[in-house]
């Protein structure tokens, strides 16, 4: 053997005999280190923050946008052309139902019509002769009808002269607010030409639309709440119509409701944020979106169940702002984890604590 290899053998057998003789024996492990190792390892294990379920009342609420309209609203013009004799409203005034708007020159027939009643008067006398002349035989029957179909004429043009007569006089077909007038007296008016608008917007119409999907959930007489523009305070109405008919563009369905308007706050045209409840569930589970994982065949989240960590299926319904209804899965009771998602696998020992 070479000497510089037995050298180096020589080295390290000394070496190994110094250990020996400096570090003798190993210490022990007492029943006491066992525990303290055994301690050491539960607190190394994670801590999450979770939450017991427990059912509570969840109001289903969708939030939508929509118009206000008029109750009522019609572009006043008129049936006959004349001259505007008078112009009997201001506008943005409040009017009565059958209130004249306007007048029409209406000299050349008030004077057709007297016309008519001095004919009148004068068949009236030919008739009554006629008639007396007929009793006594004196005349034919055939010249008494003849007579009388002559009264009737005229009195039948009478009337349809009245009834052009009540056209020069256009009124109010409701009670309501005239809008701006585009006619000034004097000026000629032609049929159908625009004098004004009437509105009525006591009580005042909301129009919205919501996914068709709620169409089961909404019914005639439902209350809701809405705000407009201009205003720090809610407005509530009632759904009194619902459109028979879904939007095939949009898949939504067309509400209407009315709110009381006395004060005129609220006008036409105006914007409104529409809150309606669909319904109010007594005993819903909720627990935080985050708690909800989402899987490729539906949703899971995670439960602690004695110490560990359980993965469960579930099912989930109505989302509010931070939490998620769940409809199977979990029951009243279960501690739902909210922390930590991303560090537990099912069986895991971990920490809770509950918030």
């Amino acid at each position: 053997m070479n000497k510089s290899i037995k050298r180096v053998l020589y080295v390290i057998i000394a070496l190994v005999i110094i250990g020996l003789i400096a570090y003798p024996k190993l210490p022990e492990i007492t029943s006491d280190d066992e525990n303290m190792a055994s301690g050491q390892s539960q607190s190394e294990d994670l801590t999450v923050n979770a939450m017991v379920v427990q059912t509570e009342s969840l109001e289903n609420v969708v939030n939508v946008t929509g118009s206000l309209i008029a109750d009522e609203s019609v572009i006043l013009n008129s049936e006959l052309s004349g001259k505007i004799e008078k112009i009997s409203f201001n506008e943005g005034q409040q009017v009565e139902k059958g209130a004249v708007i306007v007048t029409l020159n209406d000299e050349e027939i008030l004077a057709e019509i007297e016309k008519l009643q001095f004919t009148k008067k004068l068949n009236e006398d030919n008739e009554y002769r006629q008639k007396v002349l007929l009793e006594k035989e004196a005349i034919s029957n055939e010249e008494y009808e003849t007579a009388l179909t002559t009264l009737n004429t005229v009195k039948s043009e009478i009337k349809v002269l009245q009834a052009r007569l009540e056209k020069h006089y256009i009124k109010a077909p409701f009670a309501g607010i005239i809008g701006f007038r585009d006619i000034a007296e004097g000026s000629y008016l032609n049929p159908g030409a625009r004098i004004t608008e009437l509105y009525k917007i006591n009580p005042i119409k909301l129009e919205f639309k919501i996914p068709s999907k709620y169409i089961s959930l909404v019914n005639k007489g439902d209350q809701l709440s809405f705000e407009v523009d201009g205003y720090d305070e809610q407005f509530t109405g009632e759904i009194y119509a619902v459109e028979p008919l879904i939007d095939p563009q949009t898949r939504s369905i067309s509400i209407r409701a009315k709110a009381d308007n006395k004060n005129n706050k609220l006008f036409p045209g105006q914007f409104a944020r529409v809150r309606l409840t669909l319904e109010t569930i007594p005993d819903a589970m909720l627990i935080p979106t985050e708690s909800v994982i989402p899987e490729l065949n539906g949703k899971k989240t995670f439960l602690c169940k004695n110490g560990k960590v359980s993965s469960v299926q579930i099912t989930t319904g109505i989302r509010t702002e931070d939490r998620v209804q769940v409809t199977s899965g979990i029951n009243n009771g279960d501690t739902v984890i909210t922390t930590g998602i991303l560090q537990i696998r099912p069986g895991m020992p971990i920490n809770v604590a509950i918030k």
